[in-house]
């Protein structure tokens, strides 16, 4: 849910946030996070190594396990907390040897409620099986790429993927972003989605609220004089001048396809998203 705020004054005026009521009122797990060391965009010898990076809140690493590597045993969620390194809320479950571990959360779930990670298992919001068991047309989130390597896509908040068809050793899933894409059959998911559906509606409403994030300022390269940018330089508002436009190391930007041409995963998609 968003929650609009009282325009009390300018920077509040327009501003929304996501109302955090359904989340525990807890502190996180103290045997599950770590502390991080963030560079702030910055190499080894202190040069900016990645633009627009820099400053923003302290951080505490949360550490997100998954219900594959507790195949079998049945899982209770405890709390729902905020996750400051992601979109998506987590929560903490406890298994029924007294371990605990964070998830990532999917829409609708409530404490108290159980889940499993199995072979084959019934269809339940937040239960994690193999691809080949899942039936088609369900909503699914947090998808290995490969077989015993974790999660790695779906995982944002609000986002689900969906099973379209099965061919041999392959199971093809459509993706949030449109693109139909071959998996191993073998390869864990989630049934669901992830939760915090409504986090992109938040309007952010002012500047200090993004370099809380760590996001610092970002100019506009027709604004630089000529030898910073190939956009820059003349006198007021120019245009760029250039048939396409450029990054500041002269790759073309914009619309340009970056992915590898002979990448080796390019034989697994089946359909390229949409430009």
């Amino acid at each position: 849910m968003i929650k609009e705020l009282k325009p009390t004054n300018k920077g509040r005026r327009g501003m929304s946030v996501t109302d955090y009521s359904v989340l525990t009122n807890k502190k996180p797990e103290k045997s599950l996070t770590i502390s991080q060391q963030r560079s702030v965009g910055r190499d080894n010898t202190g040069q900016v190594s990645t633009r627009h990076k820099g400053g923003g809140e302290k951080r505490k690493f949360r550490l997100i396990s998954s219900l594959d590597k507790h195949l079998g045993k049945v899982a209770v969620v405890e709390a729902i907390e905020y996750d400051p390194n992601r979109s998506s809320f987590i929560c903490l479950v406890k298994f029924e040897d007294g371990k605990k571990v964070y998830l990532l959360a999917w829409d609708k779930i409530k404490v108290g409620e159980k889940v499993v990670g199995e072979e084959k298992t019934e269809i339940h919001e937040g239960n994690r099986m193999r691809l080949v068991n899942i039936p088609n047309g369900i909503a699914i989130f947090d998808i290995e790429l490969h077989p015993g390597q974790g999660g790695k896509m779906v995982k944002t908040a609000g986002a689900q993927a969906t099973i379209t068809a099965k061919e041999g050793a392959h199971v093809n899933i459509k993706m949030p972003s449109g693109e139909v894409r071959q998996f191993d059959k073998n390869c864990f998911a989630s049934l669901g989605q992830t939760s915090n559906t409504t986090h992109s509606l938040q309007r952010i409403g002012k500047a200090g609220r993004v370099r809380h994030m760590g996001i610092r300022p970002s100019v506009r390269g027709k604004a630089m004089h000529p030898d910073a940018h190939p956009h820059g330089g003349g006198e007021g508002n120019n245009p760029i001048g250039l048939k396409h436009p450029k990054t500041p190391w002269g790759k073309n930007a914009f619309g340009v396809r970056t992915r590898k041409k002979n990448k080796y995963s390019n034989k697994l998609i089946v359909k390229r998203r949409k430009k």
